[in-house]
């Protein structure tokens, strides 16, 4: 094909329409920097995303059942037959409750959370952000009767305690007396102190064993719901398990997956990500007119070329591919230089991790980083297709030349 012989040529100009060459290598190297910066910006929220959801799925479970009513009494009942639904690994009953935590240091707000630790170690991941102590401890019964606590790294930090030293817990909801409402105060032992890698999480959360906070909280045996893990393969299937659990226990019950209690929070990232993949666009889009105008100049240089061309027998299709075949040569160039250098960065930045993150500020301490193949193939499709379309109307007015006119 001899359209492939002469776009060549005109891409490699040189003398004194070297200036076309050298807008034509400008082109490729705004593709290359516009994809290489697409597949890392994509990458990096992927990664983050990912990261969030394992940070707080780590925490909390994927299904939380609830008793329409309020507390579930039978809550043993209830986790037996939540077991028997399809693609359920483990479930285990909670409660939750807000209280004041304090040491000889200060005190702080607190979120207790009482839990089972026999049936929570194949739920929630403590057992595994444990860094002193065992989840186990909070079932030793001690001989001065004081219940174990397990906090959170920042938590314990902050009240200055270590494992050993003795906490108070208060709880603003005690028996009403003359004198007014008596707050519950209940003298706990450190056992325990875990890290999730989420700072909110590690500053106000605090475990302790379900009975010991039924007896705080004068509740009785009741649990605040169930919690309930799914088979990670089906994680993102959540929502039609919440719905089987609901339907095996009845309209008294609801379900709620990982995906409805985050909504908000994972929309907000998608939205994030569609907008910058936008915003990224652009600098292909910027690299998609410089080809229009190297290619619009070396239309208007090689005029008479084209003339002498056409007056040979060339058609005009035959015209409009040489210019076509420039703008080819251009995306596919570009787009793979860009791709590899892409992927290149991405592996450097996800096997060395030298751009550290503040601890206080995300929920993890390195950039993350995870390359989705579906973005990188919407990536390249979409610089291919840009750059493409921008050559179609120099290649259009190339084709449109008159060998009468231009060699008159």
């Amino acid at each position: 094909m001899y359209e492939w012989f002469i776009g060549l040529r005109y891409l490699r100009a040189k003398h004194r329409h070297g200036f076309i060459s050298l807008i034509s290598f400008i082109s490729v190297a705004g593709i290359t920097v516009g994809v290489v910066a697409l597949i890392v910006v994509l990458a990096v929220y992927s990664g983050f995303t990912d990261g969030l959801r394992d940070q707080i799925l780590g925490i909390n479970s994927h299904v939380v059942v609830q008793q329409v009513s309020g507390s579930i009494r039978n809550y043993q009942l209830v986790r037996d037959r939540v077991l028997t639904v399809d693609d359920v690994q483990g479930a285990t009953p909670y409660l939750y409750s807000q209280t004041l935590l304090s040491s000889s240091s200060g005190g702080t707000g607190v979120v207790l959370r009482g839990i089972d630790p026999q049936t929570a170690e194949n739920v929630i991941s403590l057992p595994q952000q444990m860094i002193e102590g065992s989840v186990y401890d909070l079932e030793q019964n001690t001989s001065d009767a004081i219940p174990n606590i397990i906090l959170g790294k920042n938590l314990a930090q902050e009240l200055r305690v270590r494992l050993g030293s003795k906490v108070r817990l208060i709880s603003p909801s005690g028996p009403l007396t003359p004198m007014g409402i008596i707050p519950k105060i209940k003298t706990c032992r450190v056992s325990g102190i875990f890290e999730s890698g989420m700072y909110e999480y590690d500053s106000s959360l605090a475990y302790m064993s379900l009975g010991a906070v039924q007896q705080f909280l004068e509740s009785g045996d009741i649990a605040h719901g169930i919690e309930v893990v799914v088979d990670k393969r089906k994680l993102n299937k959540a929502n039609r398990i919440a719905d089987a659990i609901t339907a095996t226990l009845g309209s008294g019950y609801i379900a709620k997956d990982w995906m409805a209690m985050n909504q908000n929070l994972f929309a907000a990232f998608k939205l994030e990500k569609i907008g910058m993949f936008i915003c990224m666009t652009l600098i292909i889009l910027v690299a998609a007119l410089n080809i229009i105008s190297a290619l619009v100049m070396v239309v208007m240089e090689k005029g008479k070329d084209i003339a002498i061309l056409k007056s040979m027998g060339a058609t005009s299709s035959s015209i409009m591919r040489i210019f076509f075949l420039q703008g080819v040569i251009i995306a596919f160039t570009g787009t793979a230089l860009g791709v590899a250098g892409g992927l290149g960065l991405c592996e450097l930045l996800s096997r060395y991790k030298f751009i550290e993150l503040p601890s206080n500020v995300y929920p993890m301490t390195t950039l993350p980083i995870k390359v989705l193949p579906g973005d990188v193939v919407i990536i390249a499709v979409s610089a291919v297709v840009i750059t493409l379309l921008a050559t179609l109307y120099p290649s259009w007015k190339a084709s449109q030349v008159q060998p009468a006119e231009v060699l008159s």
